[in-house]
């Protein structure tokens, strides 16, 4: 079973990181860049939170939100909830589900290496039950009855 940071290395991707100060419309500008669904937010180069696109559908309602001048540090979701390196697929499916998030930064000793995507997190569980599957149907496959004949 893969863990966490086998999917890091699978996805071969950069983390993407802005500062508080960043504006919203700055932010969503290089999310559309990067093709990414979420930006990791730094405080004094420190990564301290989250902004996602759905942080811009629920933040974009609030009376007086201005894309051009609201800055991501004013709207991140924290406290960062992340997970380890050597978390499992499974784990992290658990973890997914139990705290309703659809993004979680990879934590190894104190530092951020990755970011997994719940989509990444499912894609690995189906591979994994699919490999499992074909491991099954390859030890039970009619050749394995033929061999049974009496003798």
């Amino acid at each position: 079973m893969k863990i966490a940071q086998d999917l890091i290395e699978d996805k071969k991707s950069e983390l993407v990181s802005v500062p508080e100060t960043t504006t919203i419309s700055e932010a969503v500008t290089l999310m559309d860049k990067e093709n990414v669904g979420c930006l990791l937010i730094s405080v004094n180069e420190a990564i301290t939170g989250i902004w996602t696109e759905r942080d811009l559908a629920r933040n974009f309602v609030i009376d007086g939100f201005n894309i051009e001048t609201a800055t991501v540090g004013q709207y991140m979701s924290t406290p960062l909830i992340t997970c380890e390196w050597n978390e499992s697929v499974y784990h992290l499916m658990d973890k997914f589900l139990g705290c309703r998030v659809r993004h979680l930064p990879v934590n190894k000793h104190g530092e951020i290496i990755g970011l997994l995507s719940v989509g990444d997190v499912m894609k690995a569980s189906i591979r994994a039950k699919d490999q499992e599957l074909a491991r099954a149907n390859a030890q039970l496959s009619w050749d394995y009855y033929e061999e049974w004949k009496h003798k």
